[in-house]
């Protein structure tokens, strides 16, 4: 009977993590379906919408929907590239005591818009590569797809890999909820662009 309930106990805990990665399988699917409903979210928010409502602004120091898509777009690829270079760097398990914010924390407080903050200069709109807004479009999803089949199949070390940003570091699976969560940030501003008074009916 022992040897049945720790072999019980064994099937349970292989089950639920993947080896080397530090990450369990039902974080694998709440992530990539965190991804998944952030994409979502993004997509439907641009749908439909003419050259006139994309462009348009509130003012004339606010951004547009197509601004929004066009930082959504290059984030994406630039707080991948933070993640993949802490993953090159040496496992930092010591350090895991200075992560301060939890899985949630991530998803909850970078989609907060309560609180402004200034991206930096190679994210603004104006100074990304995109020259228009399918461009912006294909690029953000062809990166979230990658992304999504990325955190389903890694055996990368994401929890012991730490990237260190301004407000403190996170691990390398909370780099992954953070892309989401900051899709999600900006999805509210272009719900924001578009709930303005002056915004064009066509």
């Amino acid at each position: 009977m022992k040897k049945v309930l720790l072999f019980a106990m064994a099937f349970v805990v292989l089950s639920f993590t993947t080896s080397d990665s530090g990450v369990s399988k039902k974080e694998r699917k709440s992530a990539a379906k965190f991804l998944k409903e952030t994409e979502s979210g993004v997509l439907d928010a641009v749908k439909g919408l003419s050259t006139a409502q994309l462009q348009f602004k509130a003012a004339p120091d606010k951004w547009s929907v197509e601004d929004c898509m066009k930082h959504i777009a290059m984030s994406e690829m630039a707080i991948w590239d933070m993640t993949k270079n802490a993953l090159a760097q040496p496992a930092t398990p010591e350090k895991r005591s200075e992560i301060k914010m939890t899985d949630d924390d991530v998803k909850v407080k970078i989609e907060d818009r309560s609180s402004k903050i200034k991206t930096f200069p190679p994210l603004e709109p104006q100074n990304t590569p995109f020259k228009s807004m399918d461009e912006a479009v294909n690029s953000f999803k062809e990166n979230r797809a990658k992304l999504v089949d990325y955190i389903k199949s890694t055996d990368a070390d994401l929890r012991n890999h730490l990237a260190t940003l301004p407000f403190g570091p996170l691990d390398c699976y909370q780099m992954v909820l953070f892309i989401g969560a900051h899709s999600a940030r900006h999805m509210k501003q272009m719900e924001e662009v578009k709930a303005d008074p002056n915004f064009p009916k066509q």
